[in-house]
């Protein structure tokens, strides 16, 4: 072995020999380690890896290799990149740089190369293009920073959600994007982020190009380099808007349930009052309380089947009327009016008592009773229950609690005026009220 030789077998990089005509001379562990083979000396050519792809990974023939190359043109190479494919499949990224030896006259007689593996190199091109795609594909704004504030980075997203283009926010001082009122927030986070500190959903406001502000979450890292050392800082902020809008709508909506909550009680306990007046015994008590409670809860199921911005006024009647299955000689004639929530619960009272004293007393008692329901909503709104058919009724003087519903409490809660008569065969009950109180803002 020459010395030569002894000093290309010390060298940690692959490198091999060939003569003028491109046969292996010799070739050192490492490269027989980057091939995954050893090819034989004198007889294979060119390159001793088993096969060989280009850098985009086609085939490539031994006689097109770096080295092939560079015996015909008689011309060093400096950096060609291709990949030796192992017997096993692996593949192995490297730059080649052969260069032609010459003798004492100036004739080739033989040709030598470095490979370089960048296997380790390739690899961290494919997570770094994989990151920055990552970055600029997200929803989210992502930022970069030096340490006294300065952008050094921004992603589409970024664009999306504050209206600068990178060329216009790159190299600029990221309290451009600070209402000034919380300047101090880049004070606290950049003294984090020198100290290693990561800042975790931290919601804020940020200002955008055209002055508007956006409610965001904000997240930032520390950057540090290779040694460690902390050189910037990494910003996430992911618009929470609708978030904001959403808490703001729940926390709106609990002091609606609230209000409504409380104004049930009141409901409920007028109930049980008057209710307790007009019964002479616990269990006539129980069962009219009781029957009351699951009129008003049956109204307050169309409520929430709305959510919350009113009821139909025709489901309102049948859903009143269904538990006492007299739906068949029930008719019911208006144009569909969606009712507020106020009239909902009041109407709904009023149906109850209305239908409950029909089927003990009036027509619904009957085979041959029959209810017409019907209603205008030219200028005002005007509903009227009528009865027909039923035994006769005669008018009486006791002021129970479903006749303070329909004169007094249902007419009283919608400004309107009530009216109840009693006929030979069935009572009839009016209603008069102005239409905005009766019907929803958008009807």
């Amino acid at each position: 072995m020459t010395n030569r030789e002894n000093l290309l077998g010390e060298l940690p990089a692959a490198v091999y020999t060939t003569d003028a005509r491109g046969r292996i001379t010799y070739f050192n562990e490492a490269a027989a380690e980057l091939w995954g083979n050893r090819p034989e000396i004198g007889k294979d050519e060119w390159c001793g890896s088993w096969r060989l792809r280009t850098a985009d990974g086609a085939p490539l023939a031994h006689g097109d290799c770096p080295m092939a190359l560079a015996l015909r043109t008689g011309r060093a190479i400096k950096g060609a990149e291709a990949m030796a494919e192992r017997p096993d499949g692996t593949l192995v990224p490297f730059l080649a740089f052969p260069a032609p030896l010459r003798d004492d006259l100036g004739n080739i007689n033989g040709a030598i190369s470095l490979l370089i593996d960048i296997s380790a190199q390739k690899q961290a091109e494919i997570q770094t293009q994989r990151l920055a795609s990552i970055v600029e594909s997200s929803d989210d704004a992502i930022i970069s920073k030096d340490l006294s504030g300065v952008i050094q980075s921004w992603n589409a997203g970024a664009v999306r959600l504050f209206g600068y283009r990178a060329n216009e926010a790159i190299g600029k001082h990221v309290r451009m994007l600070i209402p000034d009122d919380r300047q101090q927030e880049e004070d606290l986070i950049l003294g984090k982020v020198r100290s290693g500190e990561r800042v975790d959903h931290f919601d804020t406001l940020r200002r955008r190009k055209d002055g508007s502000y956006v409610a965001i979450s904000l997240t930032v890292s520390p950057v540090r380099s290779a040694a460690g050392k902390v050189i910037g800082a990494s910003k996430i902020a992911r618009d929470i808007t609708e978030r904001k809008e959403s808490e703001s709508r729940i926390r709106m909506l609990m002091r609606e349930v609230n209000h409504r909550v409380k104004n049930q009680f009141a409901v409920i306990l007028s109930m049980i009052r008057e209710t307790g007046k007009h019964t002479k015994t616990i269990a006539e008590f129980d069962t009219q309380i009781r029957n009351r409670i699951m009129a008003l809860s049956q109204s307050q199921d169309l409520l929430v089947d709305g959510d919350w911005r009113g009821a139909d006024l025709a489901d309102l009647v049948r859903n009143q009327i269904r538990p006492f299955a007299a739906e068949r000689r029930v008719h019911i004639s208006g144009q569909p009016v969606m009712l507020s929530t106020i009239a909902v619960q009041n109407l709904g009272m009023a149906f109850h008592e209305l239908a409950t004293n029909s089927a003990k007393h009036g027509a619904l008692s009957s085979d041959l009773g029959t209810v017409e329901i019907g209603w205008t909503t030219s200028d005002r709104f005007h509903l009227t229950w009528k009865e027909t058919s039923g035994p006769a009724v005669g008018k009486t003087s006791r002021n129970g609690f479903g006749r303070i519903v329909l004169e007094r409490v249902a007419p009283s809660a919608l400004n309107g005026l009530g009216h109840l008569s009693f006929q030979s065969n069935g009572i009839t009950w009016t209603l008069d009220a102005p239409l905005e109180l009766v019907t929803t803002p958008d009807f």
